[in-house]
């Protein structure tokens, strides 16, 4: 396995200034639906990355859910490590990957967690297995085996039957960014990074190096 001779040309497309939208939520919107124009597999898919109190990095990849009132909203169980993580430095990183398009988002900002009333609205539209297994799986912590959680969703199930409550341990976040980097593919290796910094109420925008 030669790791190093792993190489691609970035070919398809630039971004400039000129064409980038002047607010960052707008640019974002503009790439997420090139992103599903383009059939791309999980394009929601994102790297989730905290830091504990420690400051010990820790990075998974969850599904964004919403973006809405200026920030991206996904879900999760509040007792998982991410919610701890969260719980102690409520400030988080996300990074979206669509490598046929050749482009990258970084998003970074503070987390907060979503009113209750929206957690109760999206819990109601996930499936029925995804809700019950919200109550079966205590996320993060060990299992003796997979037995053991089979046993506990055939128990809630029992219990809750079709028609499962959102846990109280479960429910969403919201980030807020204060930047924002979109990052285009180039030839050559000079890529072209623009850095969304907010500042006061106001968006800056700025050419990074490649």
């Amino acid at each position: 396995m030669n790791l190093a001779a792993l190489r691609q040309e970035y070919m398809r497309a630039g971004l400039s200034e000129s064409d980038a939208d002047r607010d960052p939520m707008r640019q974002f919107e503009r790439w997420f639906e090139d992103a599903l124009r383009a059939k791309l597999p999980l394009p929601n898919a994102m790297t989730l990355a905290t830091v504990s109190r420690d400051g010990a990095p820790a990075a998974r990849v969850v599904l964004l859910k919403g973006i809405e009132r200026g920030g991206f909203v996904f879900y999760t169980n509040y007792r998982s490590r991410k919610a701890r993580e969260l719980e102690d430095r409520a400030q988080a990183c996300l990074v979206f990957m669509w490598s046929d398009l050749e482009r990258q988002v970084r998003v970074s900002g503070a987390v907060g967690k979503v009113d209750a009333a929206d957690s109760d609205a999206y819990f109601l539209t996930r499936p029925l297995g995804a809700r019950l297994s919200a109550w079966a799986s205590a996320q993060s912590e060990p299992v003796a085996s997979r037995t053991v959680l089979e046993n506990a969703m055939a128990e809630v199930k029992a219990r809750h039957g079709d028609s499962p409550p959102r846990p109280p341990h479960w429910g969403g976040y919201r980030l807020t960014p204060v930047e924002i980097e979109f990052w285009q593919g180039r030839a050559d290796r000079l890529h072209d990074p623009l850095l969304y910094r907010r500042a006061g109420g106001a968006w800056q925008i700025e050419r990074l190096a490649p």
